[in-house]
This record gives C-alpha cells, structure tokens and sequence, in this order.
C-alpha cells in the first residue's frame, strides 16, 4: 500500500495536486507560453530549464525502474537544447506529462520489498528514499516556478 502512497504523492507535486503548495507542475505551465517560460531574469534558470530539469531526473529514475541503468549525471542536468517556439514548448511538456504518469504507474507497482531495497547503488539508498527525494527535489523546483512566473507576469 506504500507504493499506492507514494505514487498519490509523486503525482500530486506534478500533474494534479494542491494538498502541499496549492498547485502543481501542469497547473504552472500548461497554460504558459513558450516566451515566458523562456525569459530569463537576471541569473536564475528559465521557468523552462527548470521544468527540463526535473523532467531529466523524471525520466532517469524511469529507466531504472523500467530495469536498466542510472545513466543520469547532475553535471548534465540543465543541458537542453533550446525551446525555440509554442511547438517545442508543448511538445516538450507532453512528454512531461507522459513520462510523468509512467513514472507514477511503476512506483504503483513495486511491492513494499522492492521500494526497499538498494537504487542502483549502495550509495544511493533505497528505492523509496529515491522516489521521496524526486517528489521533495520536484516541490523545490515548484517554489521556484511559482516566484519567477509571478515575478515575470507582474511585469508584463
């Protein structure tokens, strides 16, 4: 039942909840235009690199849980090409979504046993510490989202 938990969680800070910060990724960016989610302000990440980031540990995580490798590194985390148009931006945030929802159907089906044991590596801890640590890296990057969209649509 921890795996349904988990899952609920996961899903909450990306596509549909409003439980922990009132909002969720969809909620922010779906009805965003790729110009605002690319304007940079000051030294901060776009509204769009952020959102590109968390989808590269989204769809890592998706790998391993799919029984490959972790082939992600931090070192390229906010490497992306540029998102250039409404097409790109949209495009972009479908698979978002999409990879999004595989992510929480297979945390969905792992047993209890399998979210604890080791995630790749001793030094990564379990499954379940990976899972929780994806959901609270996503609620960081979600504060972020909401500051520099409200910051950027004040100023329009």
């Amino acid at each position: 039942m921890e795996n349904h938990q988990i899952a609920n969680r996961f899903k909450e800070v990306i596509l549909n909840g409003t439980w922990i910060a009132n909002t969720n990724f969809k909620d922010q960016l779906s009805n965003l235009n790729w110009q605002t989610a690319t304007t940079k302000l000051e030294s901060l990440n776009t509204i769009a690199v952020i959102a590109q980031h968390i989808h590269y540990y989204i769809n890592g995580i998706n790998t391993v849980l799919r029984g490959g490798t972790l082939d992600i590194r931090d070192k390229f985390s906010f490497d992306f090409p540029a998102i250039e148009s409404q097409n790109d931006w949209e495009t972009f945030l479908s698979k978002f979504w999409n990879d999004s929802e595989a992510f929480a159907h297979l945390v969905e089906h792992m047993s209890d046993e399998e979210l604890e044991q080791i995630f790749v590596d001793e030094k990564y801890g379990t499954y379940q510490r990976n899972i929780d640590a994806m959901i609270e890296h996503s609620y960081y990057h979600l504060g972020q989202i909401v500051l520099i969209k409200k910051i950027l649509i004040n100023a329009e």
